[in-house]
Parts: C-alpha cells; structure tokens; sequence
C-alpha cells in the first residue's frame, strides 16, 4: 500500500500545473505530495472506481453538492527539525543546536471555476538563546491564503488568476522558492495569471514577500521588497518530462547590502533554462543576466550553473550520480559605479544542501553527489563539494543576502570544501524520516578574513505529510 499511495503521489505532481521534470528531491524530503499543496488535484476522487479506500482519501475530497462541482479538499504537515552546528559562521559565533516545529493544515475548497486556498502555521523554535531570525520561527500565523478563479479558453488552454497571499516556486527554484527547507516557508502577497496549454505555460506575476516576526499574527507584506516577471516554459514531450523556459524578472530592493555598499537596487534579470529526464538520463541548465541601478550607478552581472547525472536503474541500490557546479559573478571594483554582484531574488532556503552556510553570490562551486538505494524507501547520499569566490575584489555572502565575510582583506579565492552524508527514508507514504551529518572546511580566503574553525552540523528531522 505505502508503494502504490507513493506512486499515486507522484502521479499527482507530475500532472500539477506545476511540474517540470525536476530529479528527485534530496533525500532529507523524499517526495511525497508537492511543497506549495495547493497544486495538488484531487478531483479524480470524485469518481468511486477510483478510489483505493486508503485512510486520507476522506480527507482529500469531500463532497460538498450533489453533482460535485463543489468540494474540500484538506490535508496538513507536522514536522520537527533538530539542527546541531559547531564552529557557527568558522568560529565567529557560539556553537548553537535547536529544535524547528511546524504544523501546517490546509483547506482548499473549490466551487465550480472558484477555489479558496488557506494555509495557517503554528510554529516554533526551542533550544537556543540566540537572535531569532525570519525562518526561525513566526508563532501562529497565515501562511497562505488567496483566492483563484480559472476559465477554459478552449484546445485544453485554461487562464487561472489569483489573489492573495501565496507560496510560489518558478523553475528549478534558483530565484524564486518557497524556501521550504527551513522552519517558515516564503510566502509572497500578490497577484499573477497563469495560461496553462497541453505543450506550455505562461505565468504574470507581481508580489511583494512575506516579512515574518516571531509574534502571533504579525506577519506583514515588505515593504522594502517586490518582484515582477513573465515566466514561460515550453514542454517538448507529452509528459513534460523535457522542455524550456525562458523569463524575466524585476525586482525592487529599497536596502540592499553588498561589499561595494548599500543602496537602493533595481534589478531586471533576463535568463533561460533547458530540462530534461529520460528515466535514466536527468538535466537542468540555466542561465541569465542582470541590469539595472544600484545607488547611482549600474549593475552588470551574470550567473550560469545546473546539474546533470545518471541512474543506473538496473544495478543494485540503483546508483545515482550527479554533478552540480555554478559560476555566479561578483563585484570586480567596489570603488567604481558598477556593480557585478549577481542577485538571486528569493532562492531555495538550502541551497546547497542540509549545511549551506553561503549562498549563490560571487560564487564558483561544483558538487558531485552519489545517492544509493538500499530499499525503493531508503535514500543514502554522499556530496562532496568546493567553492572559490568568481571575484577576489568581492565578499561572500549568504543565502539571504546579508554579507558574511567582506572582500577587502584578502586577495584569495578558495573559500572551501563541503562533506555531507544524508540519509532518507519514507518509512509509509506521509512519514519522512532524515538525518544528515555535515562539515565545511575552510580555505584559505576564510583564513584571512577572521576565524576559520570548520563548521560542522547534524541533522534529525521527521515530516508527517498528507
């Protein structure tokens, strides 16, 4: 049963307006439904020969009228994170541990072209004594709430618009995420327009996110922040499983912080992405480019990376490699008008893995990974990984933003390697079980610019989903 309702979940995401052929998610949250919800369908359950008679189907359909035009679906998450770190930040802060927890309920009701969607969370964070920060904790809050009314245009072709407060994740993730990974995902207040054909999507999009604070009921919309784009992908196959997108994107930053200074940033990003999977075969490249102001001068930067790998379906514990590299441009001048660091909007919350203590700014990393299967429920993943900085007039930053460690005092360009063993397993089709064992060892840049003790992390983690 636990096989078949894995199957039946990945059935379900990869008809989701959503999905793109994505490889598999890291082992720390093997797949099972989608991280956003509300593009899960449910509506086949409608029909009684469908049904298994497995324990949350009452749940995800409820019938509300006699024809069916109208029903609830819901459904919620339960999750509680231990993250334990030595050396915090190479030895620049205390060591620190806690414990993440986060219940997340849904209901998503449809009325004929209408639906509602509200996502509250209860959070919280135990543990530590240190500064909280935005994915720390937000108490009982919103996560999501907005409203949706879609209308056929004919050929298969629907338009969907939304209103309201929303989790979004565009591509690979690698601008704009839900940043699931820590305790409070990123939510946006917006509007967009979603044109869904058999053979591609296009998506309108205006947002400002979500800023969260530790208190009940006190998150509000940024007003230092908003984005804006256009988004389209075209599907080469029927199943979705290869394609392309092409999209641009604004974003408006009232205080940005970078080594070079800080200012006002408007930035317009432009960029492609080809993917793939053939079962065995996986690939994910993009690219793009960036203008527009900081201050009173310009911005040129530029970012390129992707991951390719290969499933050895037939061998034993079916190996599975992976080679992931960036080259993601930094300031060649902090004293000119220009600015070359490259700004990845609103990116994955781990991303680079469990430990992921900078982000992709002035980068260069590859990271090849090995994952085995011992069991079709069990993922045992080994990465390796080494990270130089593209410009050695530039500081290192962090996955939000902030500057970890300026520029100014060194002229070196390694900043580290990375060792991470992960290990997942779906004991049934709601429960993830994951743990993680890290250590980021640095090079000579972190050497110059102040302590450089190697970090290390463990991680425990258990995710209750339906």
């Amino acid at each position: 049963m636990v096989n078949l309702c894995l199957a039946c979940a990945t059935a379900i995401v990869a008809t989701t307006s959503l999905a793109q052929a994505q490889v598999r998610n890291d082992v720390e949250r093997a797949p099972t439904l989608t991280n956003e919800r509300y593009s899960e369908d449910w509506s086949y359950l409608a029909d009684p020969s469908k049904r298994t008679g497995y324990w949350t189907e009452p749940f995800k359909y409820i019938r509300l009228d006699e024809n069916g035009a109208a029903y609830l679906s819901t459904g919620m998450e339960v999750r509680s994170r231990y993250e334990g770190y030595t050396n915090v930040g190479w030895g620049s802060a205390p060591n620190d541990g806690y414990v993440w927890n986060r219940f997340m309920p849904y209901a998503d009701l449809h009325a004929g072209q209408m639906r509602f969607f509200a996502q509250p969370i209860v959070s919280g964070i135990t543990g530590t004594d240190r500064a909280l920060t935005p994915p720390d904790t937000t108490g009982a809050d919103m996560l999501q709430a907005f409203g949706e009314i879609e209308m056929k245009l004919g050929d298969g072709t629907t338009l969907s618009t939304s209103a309201g407060r929303k989790m979004i994740s565009l591509g690979a993730g690698r601008f704009i995420d839900t940043r699931y990974g820590p305790n409070i995902p990123r939510a946006f207040d917006g509007v967009d327009a979603i044109v869904t054909a058999p053979d591609r999507q296009v998506t309108l999009i205006y947002a400002r996110p979500v800023d969260n604070y530790p208190g009940d009921f006190d998150d509000r919309t940024s007003s230092q922040k908003a984005f804006w784009g256009a988004y389209a992908t075209q599907w080469l196959k029927e199943n979705r499983s290869i394609g392309f997108d092409i999209y641009y994107l604004g974003l408006l930053e009232r205080e940005a912080v970078f080594d070079q200074g800080r200012g006002r940033e408007l930035v317009h990003t432009f960029g492609t992405r080809v993917f793939g999977d053939t079962g065995a075969w996986f690939w994910n490249f993009e690219g793009a480019v960036q203008g527009g102001t900081f201050g009173n001068g310009r911005v040129a930067a530029w970012g390129v990376g992707g991951e390719f790998g290969y499933r050895f379906l037939e061998t034993p514990l079916q190996p599975e490699v992976r080679l992931t590299t960036d080259v993601i441009s930094g300031d060649k001048n902090p004293d000119d008008h220009e600015l070359g660091t490259f700004n990845p909007l609103f990116p994955r919350g781990k991303y680079f893995g469990a430990l992921s203590p900078i982000g992709p700014r002035n980068l260069i990393q590859i990271r090849p990974t090995i994952t085995v299967y011992p069991k079709k429920e069990i993922a045992v993943s080994l990465t390796g990984g080494a990270y130089w900085r593209q410009s050695t007039a530039d500081g290192i930053y962090g996955i939000a933003g902030n500057l970890v460690r300026s520029g100014k005092g060194s002229d070196a360009r390694f900043i580290g390697n990375l060792l991470e063993f992960s290990v997942g397993w779906q004991a049934t089709a709601e429960l993830n079980l994951s743990a993680s064992l890290s250590a980021f060892e640095p090079g000579r840049f972190i050497a110059d610019t102040g302590p450089a003790r190697t970090i290390t992390m463990v991680a425990v983690m258990s995710n209750f989903r339906f």
